[in-house]
């Protein structure tokens, strides 16, 4: 009876064994590769200061309440990691890091309190709707064009004598950054299983400022800079960034989402608005149906942020010409007068402001208009609509 029982013990721990071998072969799933890659906006100029602004509006608080922990500190994801190219302040390749996601892998220049690009959310996004491990490349260095940096080898040659040196050098750094990931994805994601394997499974383009005020043609010449600009060039060479990312990658059809610049939002510029639509174009193109997205991130424009900046920028400009008159006189009378101006204008902001105006600077912006105010509110809701939108192409 005794050896019956444990013969029937042994049985259910082999069967148990076996179960949990077949169950992890199943679950086994190789690792989802997605790469973020772009110029100063997709390295990301949100302060982590700004958080409090994502966790106030409605909006956001949803997501607000993902980003951070109990403790109200940005959350490290366990199974999301990053590993990320970046820049100094002029762009310049410098440095590489890698580690869990957290805050923090924004710009690595001026950083203060950290912050955040659209990597932050995205991983956060693709962890919740995936469920399964993740690594992301990111590839972001400021003040870089399509037409000349990222420039595609298909493009054909730069008709810039100038720049010509110049094209695609940082096509090339983001093609062997990439590689060299892959080629030992376990240097950067620990926990890497080969026999698993990995899988490129998307690409985000967030980039457009420089090639939006480059020089590209005049729609209407004999106007001169009263005429708008003909962005079509830039439509050609994020086609051919596109087919030339798939194919040194070998990943012919490699889910590719563009962040179509989003630059003064709903009230942006005519120049504005023919550059982003320009930048959405290849979305439309019948080859990249059902595989190539356009995200409009005009859409989460922080249009709050423009109110308050209208108010501080007036108040600015009514002691402008004093400050210009300061800067003429010399020893105690300049330094006596700058106090004096610098009291009266902050007299006159305190004046101008709100209650809710003077939170928002504070807990709001962090940065310059062209860097969407470093407003960790535009970028957790860009990072978030990116993932959603290479999760619906999948």
């Amino acid at each position: 009876m005794k050896s019956t029982r444990l013969h029937t013990v042994r049985l259910f721990a082999l069967l148990a064994v076996g179960l949990a071998a077949l169950t992890t072969a199943i679950q086994a799933k190789p690792l989802k590769v997605y790469i973020l890659c772009g110029q100063s906006n997709m390295e990301g100029h949100a302060q982590i200061s700004t958080f409090p602004a994502v966790a106030k509006d409605p909006k956001t608080k949803d997501l607000y309440e993902k980003m951070v922990g109990a403790d109200d500190k940005p959350v490290t994801l366990d199974d999301v990691w990053i590993a990320y190219s970046y820049g100094d302040f002029s762009g310049e390749p410098v440095g590489k890091k890698s580690g869990k996601l957290t805050a923090g892998y924004g710009s690595q220049h001026h950083v203060g309190t950290g912050k955040i690009g659209p990597e932050f959310t995205f991983g956060i996004t693709m962890h919740e709707l995936q469920n399964e491990p993740i690594l992301l490349i990111k590839d972001a260095w400021g003040g870089k064009s399509l037409m000349v940096d990222f420039r595609p080898p298909s493009a054909g040659e730069l008709d810039d004598e100038k720049n010509k040196d110049k094209a695609g050098r940082y096509y090339k750094l983001l093609i062997e950054h990439v590689k060299e990931v892959l080629a030992d994805p376990k240097t950067v994601y620990p926990e890497y299983n080969a026999e698993d394997g990995y899988e490129l499974a998307g690409f985000v383009w967030f980039q457009g400022f420089n090639d939006m005020v480059g020089s590209y043609p005049r729609t209407e010449p004999e106007k001169g800079k009263k005429s708008g600009k003909d962005y079509s060039e830039y439509s050609r060479l994020l086609a051919c960034f596109i087919r030339d990312v798939r194919k040194d990658l070998n990943a012919p059809k490699l889910p590719f989402v563009i962040g179509a610049l989003g630059v003064g939002g709903e009230e942006a510029g005519a120049g504005a608005i023919a550059f982003r639509n320009a930048m959405a174009a290849p979305a439309a193109m019948d080859e990249f149906k059902g595989n190539v997205a356009a995200v409009f991130t005009h859409e989460y424009w922080p249009n709050e942020l423009d109110t308050v900046n209208a108010k501080v920028e007036e108040v600015k400009k009514a002691f402008h010409k004093r400050g210009q008159e300061i800067k003429k006189m010399e020893g105690d009378e300049r330094n006596k007068a700058q106090v004096q101006l610098n009291a009266e204008m902050e007299a006159a902001m305190a004046k101008a402001l709100t209650e809710e105006d003077k939170w928002l600077i504070e807990n709001g912006i962090s940065n310059r208009g062209f860097h969407y105010y470093g407003s960790a509110k535009f970028f957790a809701q860009i990072g978030k609509a990116f993932a959603e939108a290479l999760v619906k192409m999948e």
